[in-house]
Parts: C-alpha cells; structure tokens; sequence
C-alpha cells in the first residue's frame, strides 16, 4: 500500500496521535485560506518537528526566510522561552498583514517580528541591527534565491546552530541537473554549496505527507 491516500492517512494519524498542540495554530491556516494565500504551509507533523529541533537546539532566537500566513513562524515561535524572538521575511505586504494577525490571534505577537520587502534586501539590514546570531535558520522562501539566503544564514547562525531548507526534494525532481526550472536550480545550487561548505555538517531528508512528495535539508554549523 503506497501513494497520496496512505501517505494523507498516515500523517493524518501521527497528527491526531502526537500533534494534539496543532489545533491551536488550525485558525492561522483558516485565515490564510480565507485571504486566498498559496495553500503551500508546512504540514503539522513537519510543524512540530521544527519545534521540537528548535527545543533540542535550545533556540532563544530564529531567523526565517519566507513567513505566508504565519504558520511555521507560529511553530518556531512555540519553542522559544518567554522572551525569545523571531524574526521572519515576507515579501507580500498582504502575506504579512494576515500574518501578523494570526500572531496576534495565536499570543505570540510579542515574539514575531515580521520584516517586509525582499529577503535578499532585508537581510543587511537584520545585520546591521545586532539581533544575531540566531540558534536557527529556517529558509523557505522562493527557491531560485536559496543560494543568497543560505550566506546570509552562515553569517546570521552561531556555531552550534541550525539551518534548515525546506522543499529540496521537490516531488523528485532534484534529480534534473540540466533543467529549466529556476526552482530546482536554485535548490540544486545550494546543495551544492552545501556539500562544499567546511563550516557545515549537513543531510537532507526526503518526506511524504499530506504536502505530496519533498525534502528538507538540515545543517548543523560547526563549533
């Protein structure tokens, strides 16, 4: 028994089983829905494994390319302690506006600050202001810029950190080395860096959900 229905049913079933928490970010994705944001959020089992590496991690500050409607910053944000920070992307001003809001609705508005404009642009600037470094790095944003984002990431992380990118599988499609697809290549790039960067340990891992067919990267910074 394999494909979508099974693999809908299974993380149907870790989600009602272990993910109980999950309930009270549901209303984060029904405003996004309702705003008419790309239906393209984390799953709730990759939520709280997010969350769970950020505890495991000790993260009191996290860094995160790409927000939509909020629901992984909500994740990420659920890990901290009281006074821990996120501070996450948006390139839609609308994707941010309705973000900001499920922080609010959520309690977690006092530790999400939501920076608006091109990452690549607002990068310098997170930098520049000293929030750093952070425990964690999680890009998911557009794919074609992965590269841009993991350098930052290297400069923004402390040794001991993580940096994770989301949608590196990309229902196998990884695998093209000469295609077209400015996402694959973007994604295929920065593996690249990856495997040649010292400063990094690093795997990825290919997932099945209710998300269809993908793949996280996962590197840890070196001490």
């Amino acid at each position: 028994m394999s494909g979508q229905p099974t693999w809908d049913a299974v993380d149907a079933y870790f989600t009602e089983t272990l993910v109980p928490e999950q309930a009270k970010f549901e209303k984060a994705l029904d405003a996004s829905e309702a705003s008419n944001l790309p239906a393209i959020s984390v799953s709730a089992n990759v939520g709280k494994f997010l969350q769970l590496l950020a505890r495991m991690n000790g993260a009191r500050k996290v860094l995160e390319v790409g927000t939509l409607g909020g629901y992984s910053t909500l994740w990420l944000a659920s890990a901290l302690p009281a006074d821990g920070k996120v501070v996450t992307l948006e390139f839609e001003q609308l994707h941010a506006e309705v973000a900001r809001a499920n922080f609010r609705e959520a309690g977690y508005g006092d530790r999400i600050e939501v920076r608006v404009g091109a990452a690549l642009d607002s990068l310098p600037g997170v930098e520049a202001d000293g929030i750093g470094p952070f425990d964690l790095a999680f890009i998911d944003a557009d794919k074609k810029n992965n590269p841009g984002y993991f350098e930052w990431a290297l400069k923004l992380v402390r040794p001991g950190g993580l940096i994770l990118i989301d949608n590196v599988v990309r229902d196998g499609r990884v695998l093209e080395a000469t295609t077209k697809d400015v996402n694959v290549q973007g994604v295929r790039k920065v593996i690249d860096m990856i495997a040649k960067e010292p400063r990094v340990d690093a795997t990825a891992l290919q997932l099945v959900g209710i998300k269809g067919y993908d793949g996280l990267a996962i590197c840890l910074v070196k001490e």
